[in-house]
């Protein structure tokens, strides 16, 4: 450990920058190991009333409208990067540069040629460079992938993920950085980015995908008539802007192991504000979780008579990862909630920070290299996409060389 303070800045003060700046909080009352102090020094939105009132809320001694302030304080060490993607590469790059610890929220960024110039910056940085996967840290999420790994359920034969979501269904919604870019922007970009993770995280590696099909069921949206945060409701103006990405996707993937995956995402599924649902079938067994009852997963072994066996419920507790000591009722059955994985996400980036070795911390978070890859996959899908569902292949060895 080489500082005995760490100054913490968040970068974007909407939904997500929110929970950046609560987590940064949380991750020092978690777990055994030792932190250095961490202060919480300022957050930073490009709107100053966002700032100003994310930083009171979350006790962060002050607030900044320009980015390139976080980049040049001497107090500030650690800084999560919260932004529209297409902003990533430069605040990244600039933060690096300047010597930041940077943790940046998934997507890696808003293009493959960027995501790559990131990537190759994080790699050549002297300090430490993260991209946000949160749901990995999900108890149940990690159990699972645990008992695939040790065997219980054995090599993986399909994965079937959907993640339907319907914060863009209203079609008065405001237009939004979102709704702009390419087709594998939207929908893809902002809901696959985490599916596809989780589906690499339980089965292994995807080596091609196919069937990449895309669909905007809203072409236009009304105009804002001030800063949007979030998903949250905004007055609209009558002037309407064309929507230029995805509503929808889907596609189909080969694993590296044999396995295959399925994955449907949508912005536009009516009755659904946060439905992260997969199913992974295996060798020895099944199991299944749904996001809206995050501390509970289904677990399917085959034991016993065929009439007798079926899917059995499993609470999370202190048996699984990240529960012990990372809540502070940590006993089977209480509540695990999406919040909970930013405070995981959080302390492991602080914990790797401060220096202290991966056997005493939680798994570190991904890496930009790690990053770049679900950039990838997601490319092909949209070249899929642009070719009819065609086959795309990945090739690891072609990440960094532009051929993908």
């Amino acid at each position: 450990m080489t500082k005995q303070s760490l100054g913490v800045a968040v970068i974007g003060a909407g939904m997500a920058g929110r929970s950046h700046a609560e987590a940064y909080r949380v991750a020092p009352t978690l777990y055994e190991s030792v932190l250095p102090e961490i202060r919480f020094v300022a957050i930073c939105d490009a709107n100053a009333g966002f700032a100003e009132t994310a930083a009171k809320r979350f006790g962060y001694e002050r607030f900044e409208t320009d980015w390139h302030r976080i980049a040049e304080a001497d107090d500030i060490d650690v800084v999560s990067v919260v932004v529209a993607n297409a902003l990533h590469r430069e605040m990244v790059e600039g933060l690096l540069a300047a010597g930041k610890h940077v943790l940046c929220e998934k997507p890696l960024s808003d293009s493959i040629e960027n995501a790559r110039a990131m990537a190759k910056a994080a790699r050549e940085a002297s300090t430490v460079a993260r991209v946000g996967f949160t749901y990995r840290r999900q108890p149940a999420i990690a159990a699972i992938r645990e008992l695939i790994q040790d065997g219980t359920l054995g090599k993986v034969i399909n994965f079937s993920g959907r993640y339907w979501c319907d914060y863009s269904f209203d079609a008065m919604s405001p237009m939004a950085w979102r709704y702009r870019g390419a087709p594998g922007t939207g929908a893809l970009g902002d809901v696959a980015s985490h599916l596809s993770y989780i589906g690499e995280f339980m089965g292994g590696q995807i080596t091609e995908v196919s069937g990449g099909r895309f669909l905007t069921a809203i072409s236009k949206r009304p105009l804002p008539l001030a800063d949007v945060q979030g998903h949250g409701p905004a007055a609209v103006s009558d002037e309407f802007e064309e929507v230029t990405n995805d509503d929808y996707a889907g596609f189909g993937a080969q694993l590296a192991d044999g396995g295959v995956a399925t994955f449907e995402v949508s912005r536009v599924a009516a009755g659904h504000p946060n439905g992260l649902k997969f199913e992974v079938f295996c060798e020895k067994g099944a199991a299944r979780f749904d996001m809206l009852n995050p501390g509970h997963f289904e677990l399917f072994l085959n034991e016993g008579p065929y009439g007798r066996n079926g899917y059995r419920g499993i609470s999370v507790g202190p048996d699984h990862p990240y529960f012990s000591n990372g809540l502070p009722m940590d006993a089977p059955g209480v509540g695990v909630g999406q919040n909970d994985g930013f405070y995981f996400q959080a302390r492991a980036f602080l914990e790797e920070v401060a220096g202290i070795p991966e056997e005493k911390s939680l798994p570190r978070n991904a890496s930009f290299d790690e990053g770049l890859r679900n950039m990838v996959v997601l490319n092909a899908v949209a070249e899929s996409a642009q070719q009819g569902g065609a086959a795309v292949s990945i090739n690891d060895d072609s990440i960094n060389d532009g051929e993908i």
